[in-house]
């Protein structure tokens, strides 16, 4: 089948790499009654919106091509693969969003337009092996920078990513542990990139839209430290309109989560994530600091899902979250008198489909 128009789509089992509503071009299709399906999409990307993200009808530069092939019942029943290839080409480009801020390119050290060009070749996994449930992802990314803004000169990429989650089910109640890496650039002087960083992710992992990790936007001078519905500490002025940094600090991150059914209709979501950063050169570099520590910090959340119609019509989601602050975090953001505080925040989430 083929389809053309804008449409939503997601690359891999988590959204690790690309999940967005864009306009594309897709062909699709499966074999074998429907045990093997592929995807060949070509996405030509529109310029967001600032404030809503939502589409505008303005070229974003900037043009992505993704094939995936999926094997269910791959080894063991119930647990399923995949393979994927994604292309990102971002052209040379100056955008001021729509608040008077610089978002392309990055406006940090050299901010002059340079075209990026990467290429992502990804395994993943997802379901159950007799009663543990595993879900995984490795990506190997490279490419060329013409001109990292932060590096002040072209980049060859190199940098990579895994990421595990292996749970157990106990009746109504659910036990998880998971790890995610992303790999960083320890030498951000030389003229290769190795931190990861993802075309356009949103990863429903350790924690997803409950972290607080995840689910703030926490700016650092022009840039973010982390964007909005992400994991990556990419030092990029927006994933919504910013171009990818591929010299970054990179992250580890380990998480235990429980997760438990209290009814039907009712989900209880609790997850404590610690993080800290692979390399800390490019931070030093950025805010001019002699040293800034590795450690991020501990990210507590819980949060509540309500299915009222036992569908996904109507979905009511609420959380709240914090992040008890690391020496390195503490490192980025010190005042000059004072101390830097804990971090807090709640949602309350509503969503009607028809």
């Amino acid at each position: 089948s083929v389809r053309a128009g804008s449409q939503f789509f997601t690359s891999d089992f988590r959204g690790f790499i690309f999940s967005d509503t864009n306009r594309a071009v897709r062909l699709f299709g499966n074999r074998l009654s429907n045990q093997d399906q592929y995807n060949i999409l070509w996405f030509d990307q529109t310029e967001k919106d600032t404030n809503s993200l939502l589409n505008t009808f303005d070229d974003r530069h900037q043009n992505t091509l993704i094939a995936n092939y999926y094997r269910n019942d791959f080894i063991f029943p119930g647990y399923n693969a995949q393979v994927s290839f994604h292309y990102n080409r971002d052209q040379a480009s100056t955008k001021f969003d729509t608040n008077g801020f610089l978002v392309r390119p990055d406006p940090v050290g050299v901010y002059a337009p340079h075209r990026v060009d990467s290429y992502y070749l990804g395994w993943t996994g997802n379901g159950h092996i007799n009663r543990y449930n595993i879900s995984h992802a490795a990506y190997y990314v490279t490419g060329h920078d013409q001109l990292n803004p932060l590096a002040g000169q072209a980049q060859d990429i190199n940098a990579f990513m895994t990421a595990i989650e292996l749970s157990y089910d106990r009746d109504w109640a659910r036990f998880r542990c998971s790890y995610f890496y992303a790999s960083g650039d320890s030498d951000p002087n030389d003229n290769q990139a190795n931190g990861f960083d993802a075309i356009f992710d949103n990863p429903n992992f350790a924690g997803g839209e409950f972290s607080y990790w995840n689910r703030q936007q926490i700016k650092l001078f022009g840039v973010n430290l982390v964007q909005r519905q992400s994991l990556i500490p990419n030092l990029r002025s927006s994933k919504f309109q910013g171009q990818t940094n591929f010299v970054n600090p990179g992250i580890q991150l380990v998480n235990f989560g429980f997760d438990a059914d209290l009814t039907t209709k009712v989900k209880w979501i609790n997850n404590a994530n610690y993080l800290w950063f692979n390399h800390t050169a490019p931070l030093e570099i950025y805010t001019f600091q002699g040293k800034v520590r590795d450690q991020i910090g501990l990210d507590l959340s819980s949060g509540v899902e309500y299915r009222p119609l036992l569908n996904n019509n109507i979905i009511f989601v609420s959380g709240i979250s914090g992040l008890i602050v690391g020496d390195g975090f503490r490192d980025l953001y010190q005042p000059l008198y004072g101390s830097v505080p804990n971090l807090a925040a709640g949602f309350v989430e509503a969503t009607f489909e028809y």
